[in-house]
């Protein structure tokens, strides 16, 4: 049905090349491709596939993602770089007529700022050009923006409140580690938190604001207000919404560790020179914590991502929560990755499904749940995401 290239060989990268090549009905032809070579060569001999193609890509160059784009004529790039590479894939993209899809918004390798203004702002130029862009499928953003999309076309007439909720109650047994590349996870956490409220964005203070909320099948754990990405959407295409906030775990080994890094200066992104070179800090404690690759194995435990939704149907008030746990154990049987990875991965492959079958088609640069939801809900309870829900329960929020 189509040719998909994907960019990007790390935890995520590979879950979504297991997941494309389980379905040869829509991806005719696979090429991963990443700024080494190697690590594309060994996710194919993983998957045992040999028909894959590799490729060697510097993502922050046009140039060369032009000259790949030329090369395998892909239908679709399936972006799974790091969020400072997008706008350099989108150009290339618009340079040679190829779709697009990702799985982070954009955001400046120089200050820890995380906005759709700058993907937004080539919605013309996808338009013209007959492109289409999707923005953001992951799990989170992507799953809960489909979930929510879902609860408005199923549930609800007005969509009044909305908390994301994600916990990962998972164990790698490392001292510190993170689930995801280290350097985009920590600017992550360490930024203000902020959520949307009767029109207005409200800034608290890093982790200032948290609660014990219930998971399925884990029990209470320390959930923090943070800031992400997919609320700006949201309430942008849900304007009935009058507060939308999202919500992680953490455990306190983990905030212990995080504090001693910051209060070290090592979560810095500025250069900072050392024995006559410039380095920046953030990026060299990436190069010493555990790669997220290789926390599969051992971890055991799961994540539970879910959307819970307060608002109007036929006039009276109803709650909806809808979620999905995924087991990190099974998750590295299916890939050899851990459940972060596989609930990012899984999803990206969905919307790439969705655009190859004409269903998820449309030109211009689209967030997830400005689409038809159903579709994807089928096939997430199909590729190894199965959702549930709960009408009418305590929302603990």
């Amino acid at each position: 049905m189509g040719k998909v290239l994907i960019i990007g060989a790390g935890g995520v990268g590979t879950v979504v090349a297991h997941k494309v090549a389980q379905n040869p009905d829509v991806f005719t032809d696979i090429m991963i491709a990443s700024r080494t070579k190697q690590k594309c060569d060994a996710v194919v001999k993983a998957i045992g596939n040999p028909a894959i193609q590799t490729a060697q890509v510097d993502a922050d160059n046009v140039d060369e993602l032009v000259a790949l784009f030329n090369s395998f004529r892909p239908d679709i790039v399936i972006n799974v770089a790091l969020p400072y590479q997008d706008l350099t894939i989108m150009e290339a993209c618009l340079k040679t007529g190829v779709n697009y899809l990702d799985t982070a918004n954009y955001e400046p390798k120089d200050v820890a700022h995380f906005e759709y203004s700058w993907q937004w702002a080539y919605k013309k130029r996808f338009e013209d050009a007959g492109l289409t862009a999707i923005l953001g499928c992951g799990f989170d953003p992507g799953v809960s923006g489909v979930y929510t999309a879902y609860a408005a076309k199923h549930h609800f007439d007005e969509i009044q409140y909305l908390d994301i909720v994600d916990c990962n109650a998972g164990n790698h047994h490392k001292a510190f580690a993170t689930n995801f590349n280290p350097e985009i996870n920590i600017r992550e956490i360490t930024q203000n938190g902020r959520y949307y409220e009767n029109g207005q964005w409200v800034t608290t203070k890093p982790l200032e604001i948290h609660k014990a909320l219930t998971y399925p099948n884990i029990g209470p754990r320390d959930s923090y207000l943070l800031y992400h990405e997919e609320l700006e959407s949201l309430v942008k295409n849900f304007p009935t919404i009058k507060r939308a906030r999202f919500w992680m775990t953490f455990g306190q080994e983990y905030l212990t560790h995080l504090r001693v890094i910051q209060n070290i200066g090592m979560a810095r992104i500025d250069e900072v020179e050392y024995n006559g070179m410039k380095i920046v800090p953030l990026q060299f404690l990436k190069a010493v914590l555990p790669d997220p690759q290789d926390l599969g194995e051992n971890y055991d435990g799961e994540t539970s991502i879910g959307c819970r939704i307060r608002g109007l149907k036929d006039g009276k008030e109803h709650t909806y929560y809808i979620y999905n746990n995924c087991s990190h154990q099974a998750a590295y049987k299916e890939t050899g990755m851990q459940g972060v990875s596989y609930t990012t991965g899984v999803p990206a492959m969905i919307g790439a499904m969705m655009f190859l079958k004409g269903l998820w088609k449309r030109p211009g640069v689209w967030n997830v749940e400005e689409f038809d939801p159903d579709p994807f809900m089928e096939q997430l309870n199909k590729q190894g995401l199965p959702w549930h829900e709960v009408m009418d329960g305590d929302l603990e929020l």
